[in-house]
């Protein structure tokens, strides 16, 4: 079985375990606290880390009803993903130096991939409600050219 598949069975494994946990906010808010933990002691691993912050964000605003446009199921799948990175049975153990994450980044990497219309949607979303909420008026005593 090649390396992709491992991490698809993993990364689905991983996500119908999320599913349960989806409805414990503070579970939820636990693991990603840890995940954030994990990967700040991980040296940045290349342009898909960048979007790792937009996961946890995502995540958070769907647990709190405030971004709902996504099916429970891709959450679920970026959900699995943290929790396979804070999960002590990995393939490859997280003590062996430098392989010990190999394993976790490729989940978390495939996560990212599979996900990423989604996270890009997400995105323009949040970028949207940003702008619109801080968009600046027009003082009342300007004056209007006629």
């Amino acid at each position: 079985m090649d390396e992709e598949k491992r991490f698809e069975e993993l990364l689905g494994s991983y996500s119908e375990k999320a599913k349960d946990m989806l409805s414990e906010e503070g579970k939820v808010e636990e693991i990603l606290k840890k995940a954030e933990e994990t990967l700040a002691g991980i040296p940045n691993v290349g342009e898909k880390a960048s979007k790792l912050p937009l996961m946890f964000s995502m995540i958070r605003s769907y647990i709190t009803k405030e971004y709902t446009e996504v099916s429970p199921k891709v959450i679920a799948s970026m959900f699995g993903a943290f929790i396979y990175l804070v999960s002590r049975k990995d393939l490859i153990p997280d003590k062996i130096p430098v392989l010990g994450m190999a394993d976790d980044l490729g989940v978390l990497a495939l996560a990212l991939e599979l996900n990423k219309p989604e996270l890009d949607a997400y995105s323009a979303w949040r970028d949207n409600r940003k702008n619109t909420v801080t968009r600046e008026t027009p003082a009342a005593d300007e004056k209007t050219e006629a």
